[in-house]
């Protein structure tokens, strides 16, 4: 009775202190809504739940400012995506977004942005969050403390579960971002705080939009290299892991365990929540959140005021988070709905 009572205690500890990370993340005041504006949002690849996910989160702001929105497709190709970008700037919207691409590759549709005073803002379309030279302001959260989170997080579960730790990382290489994280992940193992004998195995590049046909051979390929050794997957998107547990399930190596430092996608939480799933946990975007934001910096670009500097923080998402959270969902006690609103109503 009393180690069930203990054990309750800390799982009812360990889900107030998730629950804690997700609260308080209040946006500061801004200028009033601008209304009837015409904003283009160009996803990098509809397949990238990340994108989406702040793509429904910036449709339902722009709703409320009372713009009209445009959604293209990119295909996870940088011809299609300079294709999208010159057919964009011919209609001389107010705004765009760079949902997931970086605008170094498009540095001739920069330019006649700039010259006809178009905003681009950018959900990861730079390594880090803030204003860069080509964007009014690039919405993130730290790639670097996503990815330092992820890969705590494996040597943590290792550590309480008397595990190896050997460690696959899959990174899509043309994102700078994802780049950044693999790298953080890499050196994080590397480091091995608290545990002994860890090991990066592989970093394996796979193109997010390539993941669902390139899994299957990849993992067979690393089974082969690596066998036993192979103990964990970190990835910086969750659609890896989309596409991995048939072929893992295939190879009877139900015993990987995989952690993604990357968005969490709709998928990504079901199949945590379930509690059944080889992905034991994500390192979220609030991505509803920045969906919100980056119509507020589009506003504030529009006024002529300067980007908020608000910086969104990575919450991590377990099994045990989502029990808490319920239904209501993992961004439900940032009540940013209720702040932009009041924000933008202002006379």
């Amino acid at each position: 009775m009393k180690l069930r009572r203990f054990l309750s205690g800390v799982l009812a500890l360990l889900a107030a202190s998730a629950y804690a990370q997700i609260s308080g993340q209040t946006p500061p005041p801004g200028p009033p809504a601008q209304p009837e504006k015409q904003v283009v949002f160009i996803a990098s690849d509809f397949k990238n739940g990340g994108v989406m996910g702040v793509y429904r989160g910036f449709e339902e702001a722009t709703k409320k400012l009372g713009w009209k929105i445009r959604l293209e497709d990119g295909h996870g190709q940088k011809a299609t995506q300079a294709d999208l970008l010159t057919q964009v700037l011919a209609d001389h919207p107010h705004g765009i977004v760079f949902g997931g691409f970086e605008p170094n590759d498009f540095s001739d549709q920069v330019a006649f942005a700039k010259q006809s005073k178009i905003v681009l803002v950018g959900w990861h379309a730079a390594k880090e969050p803030g204003a860069t030279k080509e964007l009014f302001v690039n919405v993130s959260t730290r790639p670097v403390d996503v990815a330092r989170i992820a890969a705590d997080f494996v040597i943590k579960d290792a550590i309480t579960n008397k595990r190896q730790v050997g460690v696959i990382i899959f990174n899509d290489n043309q994102y700078a971002v994802a780049n950044a994280k693999t790298e953080a992940m890499k050196q994080t193992i590397q480091a091995c705080q608290g545990y002994k004998g860890c090991k990066v195995l592989a970093v394996e590049n796979v193109l997010i939009s390539d993941a669902a046909t390139a899994m299957p051979v990849v993992v067979q390929k690393l089974i082969a290299t690596h066998g036993a050794a192979w103990t964990y997957s970190l990835a910086i998107n969750d659609v890896y892991f989309d596409e991995i547990n048939y072929p893992l399930l295939l190879a009877k190596r139900e015993d990987i365990r995989n952690v993604s430092a990357g968005d969490g996608s709709n998928k990504a939480l079901s199949r945590i929540g379930a509690g059944v799933s080889q992905q034991v946990a994500t390192v979220a975007e609030p991505l509803k959140m920045q969906g919100y934001q980056l119509a507020d910096e589009l506003n504030r670009a529009l006024t002529g005021t300067a980007p908020s500097g608000f910086q969104s923080q990575p919450i991590l998402v377990t099994t045990e988070l989502l029990k808490t959270t319920g239904n209501r969902g993992i961004e439900s006690a940032l009540g940013f709905e209720a702040a932009y609103t009041s924000i933008w109503a202002r006379k």
